[in-house]
């Protein structure tokens, strides 16, 4: 009996001096679980670059298109200081429809679930459009005479390329990133103007003999190719993860341009892209 005490007591003070030389990191000596599956990965960090296909429209609004060129040429004419004639409102709007394509570069910063990032987007298309518009009024003046005046303006613009650099914020929902994004529009466009008017100066006073009546006129055109047009963009997307690094992506993005035309373009894209 007491030999076999002494055994067992022998056979724990083995078992406790062999399990204090075992090393502290084992997992099964700590009591510890595996890394949870909600452990943040970072999905969506890194550089990435894409290519996209889109379908939109542009509305053009030349009302005001060739105020600029109304005023060099009644810079010096006595009616334009009383009644404005290079404000007066011609033309109207255009709006166009096309496709494109183009791609994207851009970094992603990702911070847990929240996404931050920024991007240079750009667009290859046509959309083209056209107006042109007139007005004549009459009016007493100056004395003893009735003037009538004549403006016109025609117009037309085609934006080639166009695109954004902007900041984007997204927030990750696994394989899925929906985001937002502002910044700034930039684009080219060939840009084709006429400006014009017609001055006729009739006396009706009573003087004998009467005074002459007047008349002038004038036009001035300009022409600009691949001019760089700018203004801001907005938008909203999502990108879906398809595997390890490629992704897809579906967007809408609004870019307005501010001069000389005031243009909206709306476009639709669906695209893919890889993240390293």
């Amino acid at each position: 009996m007491r030999r076999l005490l002494l055994a067992a007591v022998i056979c724990g003070a083995a078992h406790g001096a062999y399990a204090a030389d075992m090393p502290d990191d084992f997992p099964f000596l700590r009591g510890s679980q595996p890394p949870s599956l909600s452990t943040v990965r970072t999905v969506w960090q890194g550089f990435y670059i894409g290519g996209q296909a889109s379908y939109g429209s542009a509305d053009m609004d030349f009302k005001n298109s060739g105020k600029d060129l109304l005023e060099r040429l009644l810079n010096h004419v006595d009616v334009e200081s009383q009644f404005n004639l290079s404000s007066w409102p011609l033309g109207g709007t255009s709006s166009n429809r096309n496709s494109g394509f183009g791609g994207f570069l851009g970094y992603n910063l990702q911070m847990e679930d929240v996404v931050f990032g920024v991007e240079a987007n750009y667009t290859h298309s046509k959309f083209l459009g056209a107006s042109s518009g007139s007005q004549g009024r009459s009016f007493s003046y100056p004395a003893d005479y009735r003037t009538s005046a004549f403006v016109q303006s025609n117009a037309s613009m085609q934006i080639m390329d166009f695109g954004s650099l902007r900041v984007r914020a997204g927030y990750s929902l696994g394989s899925f990133l929906p985001y937002a994004f502002g910044g700034v529009a930039m684009g080219q466009a060939n840009i084709r103007r006429n400006a014009s008017y017609n001055l006729h100066y009739q006396y009706v006073g009573t003087q004998i003999p009467p005074l002459p009546n007047l008349a002038g006129g004038g036009s001035l055109s300009d022409n600009a190719n691949a001019h760089f047009i700018y203004g801001y963009a907005a938008g909203l997307g999502i990108d879906m993860m398809i595997v390890d690094g490629l992704f897809l992506r579906a967007e809408w993005e609004f870019l307005r341009f501010t001069a000389p035309v005031d243009t909206i373009v709306n476009t639709v894209r669906a695209g893919a892209g890889y993240r390293f």
